[in-house]
Formats: C-alpha cells, sequence, structure tokens
C-alpha cells in the first residue's frame, strides 16, 4: 500500500538575509535580489543558484496518498507567511510520517525546508527521527549527470507535461517581484505532480507496484484532475499522454 507525500518548494532570495551579508543599504527587494545573484555568480563562476541558506519559501506543494486518499494542494494561503507554509509541512510530515518523496530534495528542498524550520523555531521531533525518505533524482541518475536529468526532462519522457504553468523555476523570482504569487503556487503543484507520477512509474519497474496496481494509481489521479478543473490542471490533463 502506497503511503508517501511528494512535495515540492518554491524560493526566492531571502533579501533580509541579503542585506546584513552584503551591507546592502537599499528598500528595493528586487534590487537586493539582483545583488545577491550577481554576489553569486562572482563566487562561483557563473551559477547564480543560490546557497541553501540564502533562500526563503514562497510556496509548497503535496501530494498526499495514504489508505484510500489521494489530494494534491499548496499548504496555507496566498497571504501565507513562510513561519506557516514551514510549520504546516513539518506538523504534516510528523502526523503522518509518510515517505517523503522529491526531486532533488535531499541536495535542495528538504536542506532549505529545515534551515528555514531552524530559523523559525519549529518543533517536529518525529521528522528529525528519520523516516523514509526517496530523492528520485539521486536514484535514477545514479550520482551522475544530475544537471541534465531535471524533471521536466524525465517528465517528458513519460509523456507527461514539461511546463504545464508555463514557469520554470528560474522564473520564480520575477514572477514573485510582479505579484504573481498563484501562478508560482500552480507551477508548484504541478510539479508535486509530476514528482509522484514519476515516483508510480519508479515502484512499477521496482516491482512494488502490479501494473493493475499502477494503472489503478494513475486513474484515480486521472479522476482527481477530472474534478479540478483549474486552468493549470485542465492544461496537465491535454498535455498527458501516458505511456
Amino acid at each position: 500500500m502506497i503511503h508517501c507525500l511528494a512535495f515540492d518548494i518554491e524560493t526566492i532570495p531571502d533579501v533580509d538575509l541579503g542585506r546584513r551579508l552584503y551591507g546592502i543599504d537599499d528598500p528595493s527587494d528586487e534590487h537586493v535580489g539582483e545583488i545577491m545573484f550577481e554576489k553569486r555568480r562572482e563566487q562561483s563562476g557563473g551559477t547564480d543558484i543560490l546557497p541553501c541558506a540564502q533562500q526563503r519559501i514562497v510556496a509548497i506543494a503535496a501530494v498526499l496518498r495514504a489508505g484510500d486518499k489521494f489530494n494534491v494542494w499548496s499548504l496555507g494561503t496566498a497571504a501565507s507567511p513562510e513561519a506557516e507554509l514551514v510549520e504546516r509541512f513539518f506538523a504534516g510530515t510528523d502526523k503522518l510520517q509518510p515517505t517523503l518523496v522529491s526531486w532533488n530534495g535531499a541536495a535542495f528542498d528538504l536542506p532549505v525546508l529545515q534551515l528555514r524550520a531552524l530559523k523559525h523555531g519549529v518543533v517536529a521531533p518525529r521528522f528529525w527521527e528519520g523516516g523514509e525518505r526517496l530523492d528520485l533524482l539521486d536514484l535514477l541518475s545514479a550520482g551522475q549527470d544530475r544537471e541534465q536529468a531535471t524533471l521536466e526532462a524525465v517528465a517528458g519522457a513519460l509523456g507527461l507535461p514539461g511546463k504545464a504553468t508555463g514557469m520554470g523555476g528560474d522564473r520564480v523570482w520575477a514572477a514573485w517581484c510582479e505579484g504573481r504569487i498563484e501562478e508560482i503556487r500552480a507551477h508548484c503543484e504541478t510539479d508535486a505532480l509530476k514528482t509522484y507520477l514519476v515516483y508510480l512509474r519508479l515502484e512499477l519497474i521496482r516491482g512494488r507496484l502490479s501494473s493493475d496496481e499502477y494503472d489503478a494509481e494513475t486513474a484515480r489521479v486521472y479522476e482527481w484532475l477530472e474534478e479540478h478543473p483549474q486552468p493549470h490542471w485542465l492544461r496537465f490533463v491535454n498535455e498527458w499522454e501516458p505511456l
């Protein structure tokens, strides 16, 4: 029986930290964020992906499959502060103790979540005791070519939508600066669902799901999507071409 929580987060620069780190006296969050990206490019020799400690979470999406339950949702609301999002995530994992399924979660999502929990003083004793955590990127890439094995590419190979919202992680900061938080949350939800569907396919080839069970699980996802006619889910269904 599947008992898992597939999840994804979306982040932006922690501009308050950026101001302290670099002594920036600028009231514009957008300007501070761009300075942080530029500093990162200078330090890394090219990449502008900020270290986990400089990230701030603006969206968390989850796919829960447990017992007879299946649901996809964004934690909190568009107006929820980061502390509430992080607290909701850890409260849920502490209560349900599911297998945590992610894409690049070991290197990014979980470190960011843990660092922000540390910042906000979020108590989650069961989470820190351990539990099963499955990073699909780690497992499928066997540690090789991690940058090439993107969720978009792997999902596309399985007939799943590449970018069902038209947004990628590299566009989140610009969308945030323009106040498009609902689009960010929709993007986060579709990535969480793609992660879950890749997980189902993995469980099939690992022999943990039979063909009939796999078909039943994907049918369950289709049924859920049919009951949720929001634009990003309509686009998801239209672009999904199951193998």
